[in-house]
């Protein structure tokens, strides 16, 4: 089974894309993960991309196509994936369209006050990357990591004024793929505002399982 989850920063798909993979036994295939790598192999297109992402942009069309093209064309994909942060445009989405034929794309559907909620509580611990929220995930010390003791923060990104201008670009580039999507007849929203089990669970019914 091939495919995509859509829908905005802190809508969940991260999360879900984890326990969808045990669901339908493919991989999932994170464009940030595939950006991560090419920066560490600090390849001429991973310092390209490097440099994109510290400016606070979204990598072009072009770079990430050819990027998620070639992760494809893998053997470990060819029964099927789940795509995570592509296509992120109608560009990306129509030349997706000419290399893979997906099944299904799931729509995190999610009002933006909830989104806010999610993001700008979470913290992250500067030693060891554990993730926690204020609200649903606190940590059994205020500010402190129950793993290694070290201390949590919150990232740049995670702040109400980052938080609005990630809202603001997904709704102007991203969104349109919705429509696009639905017209194809591929589309299926999924209620994304329970917790992580309501999620799965309506996960499961979109793809009949």
């Amino acid at each position: 089974m091939k495919l995509i989850l859509l829908g905005p920063p802190g809508a969940g798909k991260g999360t879900l894309a984890v326990r969808a993979v045990d669901i339908v036994n493919v991989p999932h295939i994170s464009t940030g993960a595939i950006f991560r790598s090419a920066i560490t192999a600090q390849s001429p297109l991973g310092l390209k991309v490097k440099a994109i992402i510290e400016s606070g942009k979204l990598v072009d069309d072009e770079t990430t196509i050819e990027l998620v093209k070639e992760r494809l064309s893998q053997d470990d994909v060819q029964a099927g994936y789940i795509l995570d942060g592509f296509p992120r445009t109608i560009k990306q989405a129509e030349a997706l369209e000419k290399f893979s034929k997906i099944d299904k794309v799931i729509n995190f559907d999610i009002p933006d006050k909830a989104v806010m909620e999610r993001l700008s509580g979470r913290r992250v611990c500067k030693n060891c990357g554990a993730n926690y929220h204020i609200i649903f995930h606190k940590p059994k010390k205020e500010n402190i990591c129950d793993i290694c003791n070290g201390e949590l923060y919150a990232r740049e990104d995670d702040k109400e004024a980052a938080i609005t201008k990630r809202l603001e670009v997904y709704r102007e580039q991203t969104a349109p793929l919705i429509e696009f999507f639905r017209e194809r007849g591929l589309l299926i929203d999924i209620d994304a505002q329970p917790r992580v089990e309501g999620v799965v669970n309506n996960f499961k019914k979109a793809i009949g399982i």
